[in-house]
């Protein structure tokens, strides 16, 4: 009960700072009931005093409820599912930039963690150079086994935020189940799940082995790509909350008159940021959830690197070759062969129309293809696709949206360095590359190596499964004068291997007969 009281003391603080700044204002009279609307009128008479819009009261009262609700919004931002794409838009500009602690407590939690004093682990430890709700990071140096010195970059857990995460975050799910309980409209929005989900996110941000793990992955799925690049961990100087990785040397790519004054062509890095986002997306099913400018880098040379991966994006073999097809058929103005596509994947209950549902999607892709490649916009476009997703009851795909809102995040990252960018034309090289080595006849022979490779292993445990199930058998009393055990085991294990024989040819017709 004390527990409940005071989640309801947070949930007084929460209202009385969107009150104050405004947030609570801005809601339309017509969406209050009745009974409710002389509150409203109160909202309106505390807020503060602020010539701001929509999207900055959201952000201020956001920052001052701390990181925890800073990283709510963040989150929401993904999810234009849940919030719409409008807010979603405000909620994109939100900043997670916090006041640094101070450098002797950085400094006690890197000893604490690696066992040593920092001296003898860095050259070097200067000031923090970036702070956010989550981590810090500090530039340091350390030497290597031939005496040379490298520069890296140490990213150190702040003090207590897991706590602090999982008091608020405690709150937002007793708010959520009371939201669900009382508002029997926003149950389909799952309000309780989202906070799961988002709690599970932080507790992965919040353990830095996760970020090395993505770190080192990306950097084995992107060693042979030229215009791409993630920092090297250190793992010798990392822990759960330490992370230590190269410096990256490199411009961001929020600073535009860096970008010009270096020489690098800011149309050809809008070309590099879009097509190594999607290749990672389609070819590895692994890709960077976060790109916004603030986390990406160029070399001298022109060169792509991303750091903070904390937030990481997976796609199935299924989803890719869905995702692939969608953008091309969008790309090729093949609405037929979208439409199957989403029917395919079960995206479309099946009592709906195919022929219906490409006509909407025409309707969506008709007017984008017919503007100016400047106005074109993946923003636009999925405000569009959201629109009519209520219609065919289409069920939100978590993966998908989070991979939707990088692809709009990116999109906005290149067109800031190229006002003029295409992102059609920019992706239809690695989305026709894909779709010709995975749907192409190399692409048909792989997967039927693989699906043969899948049933020749379940058909090597048939003899463990028969094994199996001969002990359990045994196990059991059997009456009198019934067969033996390997007798009655004969019928349906002789089914089993006529079954996988008839899947097998199937399979094989199957990927022929196209």
């Amino acid at each position: 009960m004390f527990g409940a009281f005071g989640h309801l003391l947070h949930l007084a603080r929460v209202g009385y700072v969107l009150t104050r700044e405004g947030v609570v204002a801005l809601v339309p009279a017509e969406r209050v009931p009745a009974l409710a609307r002389p509150g409203l009128w109160v909202a309106r008479l505390l807020a503060r005093k602020a010539d701001a819009g929509r999207a900055e009261r959201i952000m201020a009262a956001l920052t001052r409820l701390g990181p925890s609700y800073v990283k709510l919004g963040q989150f929401l931002a993904t999810r234009p599912d849940i919030v719409g794409v409008s807010l979603a838009r405000d909620l994109e500009g939100l900043q997670d930039r916090m006041p640094a602690f101070p450098q002797a407590i950085a400094e006690a939690e890197i000893e604490a963690a690696l066992g040593k004093p920092v001296t003898q682990l860095f050259t070097r430890l200067g000031p923090a150079v970036a702070a956010a709700s989550i981590a810090q990071v500090h530039e340091g140096e350390i030497r290597l086994e031939d005496g040379t010195l490298r520069r890296v970059a140490v990213k150190v857990l702040r003090p207590g935020i897991p706590a602090l995460f999982q008091r608020d975050i405690a709150a937002q799910a007793f708010v959520a189940k009371l939201i669900e309980r009382l508002v029997p409209s926003a149950r389909r929005l799952k309000p309780y799940e989202v906070v799961l989900t988002l709690k599970r996110t932080v507790e992965l941000e919040m353990d830095l082995r996760f970020e090395a793990a993505a770190l080192s992955e990306m950097a084995e799925a992107t060693a042979n790509d030229p215009e791409f690049s993630v920092p090297r961990v250190d793992w010798a100087n990392s822990a759960r909350t330490i992370l230590t990785m190269d410096w990256i040397d490199g411009i961001k790519l929020t600073d535009i008159p860096a970008i010009e004054a270096a020489g690098i062509d800011r149309v050809d890095l809008s070309r590099i940021v879009m097509q190594n986002f999607l290749r990672h997306a389609l070819r590895d099913g692994f890709f960077h959830a976060d790109m916004h400018q603030g986390n990406l880098f160029t070399t001298r040379d022109g060169k792509l690197v991303a750091v903070d991966l904390g937030i990481m994006g997976r796609l199935g073999p299924n989803e890719r070759r869905f995702l692939a097809e969608i953008l091309f058929g969008f790309i090729t103005r093949d609405y037929r062969r979208i439409a199957e596509v989403h029917f395919e994947a079960g995206y479309v209950p099946r009592h709906h129309s195919v022929e219906a549902f490409a006509q909407a999607l025409r309707a969506v892709g008709e007017k984008i293809h017919g503007r100016n490649a400047a106005e074109i916009s993946m923003a636009e476009l999925l405000s569009l696709l959201f629109e009519i997703t209520g219609l065919f009851d289409m069920a939100t795909r978590t993966e998908l949206v989070l991979l939707q809102k990088t692809l709009v995040v990116v999109e906005g990252v290149s067109r800031a360095l190229d006002p003029s960018f295409n992102m059609w034309t920019t992706a239809e090289p690695v989305i026709r590359d894909w779709i010709e080595r995975h749907l192409g006849p190399v692409g048909r022979i792989e997967g039927l190596a693989r699906d043969v490779g899948a049933l020749l292993q379940s058909v090597r445990r048939l003899p463990d499964l028969t094994e199996r199930a001969e002990r359990v058998l045994n196990a059991l009393e059997t009456p009198r004068n019934a067969p033996p055990a390997r007798d009655r085991l004969m019928l349906p294990l002789t089914v089993a291997v006529w079954a996988i024989a008839l899947s097998l040819l199937m399979l094989v017709l199957a990927q022929f007969s196209f």
